[in-house]
């Protein structure tokens, strides 16, 4: 059984669109949209710097473009009710925060427009909510996950990421987290993340409404394969509940240690990461050392994921 997975916000590196559009139909896809959500992702994904796409507003949609983009690739095709192809083959989809969205379109809950309109406004909104404060977020590896976060709820942080493999995300205000760089929990590395934002907590809770209204019109899909969700790890059956959890995600913590969780009560035994992979692959490599990882990177990385998909799913 296999499960493909989209990484989240800090994924993003210069340049991750540009072997993609060599393939055939890659740019029209792509400009199309780009029409549709008023954001020029070719150029983001090509010639823009690491600062432009740092931008909260920026690198969420083009995040879940370069997912989608790389996922349509491997499945030789964009999945529907009507033609699910391979993806109904598949054991689960999941996404990491921003990655969910790519995880319901490639599971026929939204449309890949509606995803990226979605994704659009949920970006916007969190960079708008961001912009209220100073705030960001730190990755805290190591220590006993208990210390940590009885650490970081001292400092006044929330562990807004239980990543697991010994790696918990804590998120605040700047003032917080240069208190947990010089005051680490015990036996941990603090990391600062490449994000603009105390994303998954209450200082998200102001791009609530714009999310709600985001969503307003879509028409929810069943879901062509298992849904695994951030909110509790658990597999959702129902469209419309997968949009409401969409919605409530940005102010909740994200829990992929319960995620990883449902992987292995469920049998999984391979793991695909879609472009740009490595996060999660990464967490897999120590939480579940017995499942086989790829991650998908480039078009180079093509032809060893089909086989990997070939392996562990059914016809």
């Amino acid at each position: 059984m296999l499960v493909l997975v989209a990484p989240g916000q800090g994924a993003q590196k210069p340049g991750l669109l540009t072997p993609w559009l060599e393939l055939p139909g890659a740019s029209d896809r792509l400009a199309q949209w780009s029409d549709a959500i008023g954001l020029d992702l070719v150029h983001y994904g090509t010639e823009a710097d690491a600062e432009a796409i740092r931008d909260t507003a920026v690198a969420q949609p083009l995040l879940v473009a370069t997912a989608l983009l790389s996922a349509y690739e491997l499945l030789e095709g964009e999945p529907t009710h009507e033609a699910p192809g391979r993806a109904a083959a598949l054991g689960a989809v999941a996404g990491h925060s921003v990655g969910e969205l790519a995880a319901a379109a490639l599971a026929g809950v939204l449309t890949p427009l509606e995803a990226l309109r979605v994704v659009r406004a949920r970006g916007t909104a969190m960079a708008e909510a961001a912009a209220v404060s100073e705030t960001g977020m730190s990755a805290v590896l190591g220590g006993d996950p208990q210390d940590v976060t009885a650490h970081l709820d001292k400092l006044g942080l929330t562990p807004a990421n239980m990543n697991g493999a010994g790696q918990i995300v804590a998120a605040g205000t700047a003032e917080q987290l240069a208190a947990l760089a010089q005051d680490k929990p015990e036996k941990a590395r603090v990391v600062p993340l490449k994000v603009a934002g105390a994303f998954h907590t209450e200082h998200m809770a102001s791009a609530l409404p714009a999310m709600e209204a985001a969503v307003r019109d879509v028409t929810a899909g069943t879901p062509l394969t298992r849904y695994v969700s951030n909110y509790d790890g658990e597999v959702v059956e129902d469209g419309s509940q997968i949009v409401r959890r969409l919605v409530h995600q940005i102010s909740a913590p994200v829990r992929w240690d319960l995620c990883m969780d449902t992987f292995r009560e469920l049998g999984v035994t391979a793991l695909i990461e879609l472009c740009p992979g490595g996060t999660l692959t990464g967490l897999a490599k120590r939480a579940l050392p017995d499942v086989e990882r790829l991650a998908l990177k480039s078009p180079d990385d093509l032809a060893a994921a089909r086989e990997l998909l070939a392996a562990h799913t059914s016809a």
